[in-house]
């Protein structure tokens, strides 16, 4: 018994169609295990109808009897994609479970002879292992027997899930522009139907030109339009609109509105003609934006720089602005009058050019490290001035920054300050003469003691002590002493963290530091360097005697701390030898730490004798370390 479709068709015309997947899978199918049965015994209105489907380029498929057997083309295998062909044959209700109500109810309106359509349905069908949506369009038509009964349906499916994904982002998009136009009153927009001379429009456009919303989203002459635009621009916008129409291009165009109460309105216009098959524009279409705000703001912005350069020219100093990226393009009257350079011939980055060129590197390097870092320009050079002699000067620049904290320009100044350098590095060559003096007076003090010494053998020690405290009175003043106009701190100040290094490293061990500082660091001006360096100097001499100095081993850690009304410093030996408390402390050193500390530093000083070593703690107010802090805290009279 043959099992194709065609049984009476020639071998190469079998052959032919049998290219078909699916009408291979159908002669090759078990129908002899399916409720079917082999196709012979198929109705030949169902064989009939199978014959039909399999030759559509459409998706289509039969549901047979009250299972709903599935037979399919090749476009419906294609839909089904990873379930084919494992449903061939199948139950539809078996074949995608995830539909199975659906599918029962059609397959109980098919057997009724019922026709059905269905515009537009979503699944959520498991075609490859994953669910996914799906929107279908689907036909059903019943397939009738030779008694007129149904044997099934036979449904066209059309996948339109593609077209409803681009129906959906086009209903988004337009949602989108309506609510970006309708709720803002600075864009309108209108399409000109040129033929007609119709111009419709959005209430946003019809309000900007003052006429009735109503009448404009019917469509009203563009000469109702144009006469809303003021006196002096109206020839130019139809000149413009007119070249646009004559050449297919772009339109652009900004002018002035009239509103009806004589206020005047700034607007930008844009579009761009639509060119039929004859050539000729026949709509045109486009969107006006007010931008009456950013007119006044540039015209505010004008009347702020026109006082900004009125208030640069009055001013003694130079003052000059650079872009974001650096450009100079602006200079001052006084900057011009200075340098003697043309108008203009300093701008971008012809200004280094009258710097000294022992200078210009530095200037630069100096500058490029401001831009990228957006950090406060501050540098001394030598500018050329009009004379031909080369000025010292102070440059300061500092950024402007807008609300999102970028940079949007720099304003910089020039200062002469030639006279106040000459006279600073004169009175630095007294001061460094001063020092240079004061050193010699320690020196010969030295040398007076040292003679001395050797006359009365019996006061050797004792020559030895104020030797060491002399150095370290020399020690002192020269860590305070001027450092150069560029150098060191600018009012004798140093810090204590660095008076230490420099008087402990006597003390120090194939060069490892023996006494270290740790904490808070605070700043000592000349005043206190003094008494500082002698407290420091008898601390580490008692040490190096009878504490932890003495011992290879033995560490000295200073310790300071900010405290809220105090600063505190703790000497702390460890690794000495063990210490008790003395039955009394009057010696010359004792005192003469007492007097250091209580007297001229106003502080408090306590020792506590403890195994591993002494404990020295130091509390001193905190204007008591520098000159500067001290006046701040005294009260006006």
């Amino acid at each position: 018994m043959p099992k194709t479709l065609f049984p009476n068709a020639l071998p190469e015309t079998r052959a032919r169609l049998e290219q078909d997947p699916a009408l291979k899978i159908v002669n090759e199918f078990d129908w002899q295990a399916n409720p079917l049965g082999v196709i012979p015994n198929w109705p030949e209105s169902l064989r009939g109808a199978v014959r039909v489907m399999m030759t559509a380029s459409i998706p289509m498929a039969i549901l047979v009897g009250e299972r709903g057997i599935l037979i399919y083309n090749t476009a419906y295998a294609q839909f089904a994609q990873g379930r084919h062909p494992e449903i061939f044959g199948m139950s539809v209700l078996d074949a995608w479970p995830e539909a199975r109500e659906f599918n029962q109810e059609n397959i109980t309106r098919g057997m009724a002879g019922q026709t059905i359509s269905i515009p537009q349905q979503e699944f959520l069908l498991n075609r490859n292992g994953n669910p996914e949506s799906i929107w279908m369009e689907l036909h059903y038509s019943p397939v009738l027997g030779e008694d007129g009964m149904p044997l099934g349906s036979l449904a066209v499916v059309h996948d339109i899930t593609d077209r409803i994904l681009a129906e959906q982002a086009l209903a988004r998009s337009e949602e989108r522009l309506s609510l970006a136009i309708n709720g803002t009153s600075l864009i309108g927009t209108w399409d000109w139907n040129v033929a007609e001379d119709r111009v419709t429009c959005d209430d946003q456009f019809a309000a900007l030109y003052s006429l009735d919303p109503q009448r404009a989203g019917l469509g009203l002459p563009i000469g109702d339009f144009l006469a809303a635009i003021h006196p002096d621009d109206v020839k130019r916008v139809g000149d413009e609109i007119a070249s646009a129409m004559h050449t297919g291009t772009a339109y652009y165009s900004e002018y002035r509105l009239v509103r009806t109460d004589g206020s005047v309105t700034w607007i930008v216009a844009s579009g761009r003609p639509r060119v039929g098959a004859d050539g000729k524009v026949y709509r045109f279409p486009g969107v006006a934006i007010d931008v009456t705000h950013q007119h006044r703001v540039a015209d505010a912005l004008a009347e702020s720089e026109l006082s900004f350069r009125i208030l640069a020219d009055t001013m003694p100093q130079m003052v000059w602005s650079t872009l974001p990226d650096g450009y100079h393009e602006y200079y001052n009257a006084r900057w011009y009058e200075f340098t003697g350079v043309p108008d203009g011939s300093t701008d971008g980055d012809g200004w280094n050019d009258v710097f000294h060129p022992d200078d210009q590197d530095r200037a630069w390097t100096t500058w490029r490290h401001s831009l990228e870092t957006g950090e406060p320009y501050q540098i001394e050079y030598r500018l050329r001035h009009h004379s031909g002699e080369y000025r010292w000067t102070l440059g300061r620049a500092l950024p402007v920054r807008d609300g999102r904290g970028e940079i949007v320009r720099w304003i910089g100044t020039c200062t002469d300050i030639h006279e106040s350098r000459l006279a600073a590095e004169e009175r630095e060559l007294v001061a460094q003469e001063l020092s240079h003096r004061i050193k010699n007076i320690f020196a010969v003090l030295n040398g007076i003691i040292s003679l001395s010494a050797r006359s009365h053998p019996e006061s050797r020690e004792f020559a030895d002590q104020l030797r060491q405290r002399i150095y370290a009175l020399g020690e002192a003043h020269d860590f305070v002493r001027p450092q150069g106009y560029f150098g060191g701190s600018t009012d004798g100040q140093g810090a204590l963290s660095a008076l230490i290094e420099r008087l402990m490293r006597p003390y120090n061990s194939d060069g490892a530091a023996r006494v270290n500082f740790v904490g808070d660091d605070a700043r000592v001006d000349d005043a206190a360097a003094t008494p500082m360096a002698l407290l420091l100097h008898e601390l580490a001499t008692n040490s190096a005697k009878y504490g932890a100095l003495s011992h290879s081993q033995g560490i000295v850690t200073i310790s300071g701390q900010n405290l809220e009304d105090a600063y505190q410093i703790e000497w702390r030996e460890t690794g000495g030898p063990g210490v008790v408390e003395p039955k009394a402390l009057g010696g010359f050193g004792t005192r003469l730490v007492q007097l250091s500390v209580e007297g001229q530093m106003r502080g408090k000083l306590e020792r506590v004798w403890l195994p591993e070593g002494l404990q020295v703690l130091i509390t001193l107010p905190h204007d008591a370390l520098n000159r500067s802090a001290r006046l701040r805290s005294e009260p006006t009279p």
